[in-house]
Order: structure tokens, then C-alpha cells, then sequence
């Protein structure tokens, strides 16, 4: 699986009956870069890669940390609303007043209001034929058009890691990718 991420912002709030709202949003068209120098590498995400994954109604789960093990909210409980539009992927996720005694959550909900988790970080996998890469005269640049949503975490740092980067394809034109194990993971 890999993962993209952005700064697009979180807002929370909360109500009177303590239930808790987190909105976040990944904007495409923004393009990233993952690595500078000489081998300049950089990403952008079409307008509604994620659509038919959003579309198709699945169960995909908001995570803290893309950690399976430290859910905040779900499609499947009913916790979870995903939209997909021109400008990004957007996303509400009631916290219910239950769920912010759970001690990972109330962890991340400090971290959140000292402001030290700020971004949003889909995990997706990119089916064949979902990306181009093409060369321009800035170095190679991933093109996203379509890809498989399995799940959208709050992060500290969106961003990916340039050991993790090298696991992927960069040929121009969109050559043949590399099978990556659940493990090897992408972070933007």
C-alpha cells in the first residue's frame, strides 16, 4: 500500500454533547516533491483519483498514524463520510464522546489541539495503468489519475520518507511497477 499526504488542514470541533467532528481534505492538482537535487522527483494526483473508491461505498477507515490498530472513525460504523470532487477528497468523521476515552485517541487529540498533527495522508494503491510518469524540464513527475483508497490518516508530517521512494517506479512513460509488500510504504 502506499501513501500520499498533504497539509490541506484538519478543523475539529465539538458539541454540546461532547461527540467530537474532524474534517480534513487532500487537494488534488498540488503537485509534491519527493526528492530534490539533480534526480528531481515529484508527484500531483488527478481531480478525483480516489472517485470510484469513494463511489463504490466500501469500507475504508480513518486511522492515526496509518496504524490499522488506532481507528477514529469508519464508513462501516457510519462514522465516517467521504467526498470526492474537483478540488479534493474530503472527509468528516464524528468522534463520539465514547471513543475520546480511549486512550490513543485522547493522545491524538492533545497532539491535534497543541498543533503538532497537521496533516491528512491517504493509504491507496495504484491499480495498472492508474499513473504516468513523464519527464519535464524540472525531472520526472508522477501523474496519479486513479487509485484504490484503502484507508486516510492524520499525520505529523506528511511527507515521504526518501528511503521508501525508491521502492517505486520512475521510468518515464509508466513502465512496469514493483510489487510492494504491505510493509514497504509510501508517505507524503
Amino acid at each position: 500500500m502506499l501513501w500520499g499526504g498533504s497539509n490541506g488542514g484538519l478543523e475539529l470541533r465539538r458539541s454540546a454533547d461532547g461527540a467530537t467532528r474532524l474534517r480534513g481534505r487532500f487537494p488534488y492538482g498540488v503537485a509534491t516533491l519527493l526528492q530534490g537535487g539533480p534526480d528531481r522527483r515529484r508527484e500531483v494526483f488527478e481531480a478525483r483519483a480516489f472517485g470510484a473508491s469513494v463511489a463504490d461505498g466500501g469500507d475504508i477507515h480513518l486511522l492515526v498514524g496509518h496504524d490499522f490498530d488506532k481507528p477514529l472513525a469508519s464508513r462501516a460504523a457510519g462514522s465516517l463520510i467521504l467526498t470526492d470532487d474537483a478540488e479534493a477528497l474530503t472527509f468528516e468523521a464524528d468522534l463520539s464522546p465514547e471513543l475520546r476515552a480511549v486512550s490513543y485517541v485522547a493522545d491524538f487529540l492533545g497532539t491535534l489541539a497543541a498543533g503538532l498533527v497537521k496533516g491528512v495522508s491517504p493509504g491507496f494503491r495504484v491499480p495498472a495503468g492508474g499513473d504516468l510518469v513523464k519527464r519535464d524540464g524540472e525531472g520526472l513527475m508522477r501523474v496519479v489519475r486513479s487509485a484504490d483508497l484503502v484507508e486516510i490518516s492524520v499525520v505529523t508530517k506528511p511527507a515521504y520518507p526518501a528511503a521508501q521512494i525508491e521502492a517505486r517506479n520512475w521510468q518515464p512513460g509508466g513502465g512496469s511497477h514493483t510489487k510492494l509488500h504491505p510493509l514497504n510504504r509510501w508517505r507524503l
